[in-house]
């Protein structure tokens, strides 16, 4: 049986990249350029915060990055 590989930092960029082609998609209308806004600023934060947490100097770093993401 083969092992999965589990690599979050390359997941979360498939997903941006995703949400970036679901907004594209939407219609330009007012309604659509809200909704398009609101989802690429929220679907496209967790993998520059990831990258964030991953450098971190130290485990109280590591946890500050995140909650820093968390708001």
């Amino acid at each position: 049986m083969k092992k999965q590989t589990y690599d979050l930092e390359e997941r979360l960029l498939e997903y941006s990249v995703r949400i970036i082609k679901i907004v594209e998609q939407l219609p330009n209308t007012r309604a659509g350029n809200h909704v398009a806004g609101q989802l690429l600023r929220s679907g496209t934060s967790a993998y520059p915060n990831h990258g964030e947490a991953q450098a971190a100097e130290s485990p109280k770093d590591f946890i500050h990055k995140l909650r820093i993401s968390l708001n």
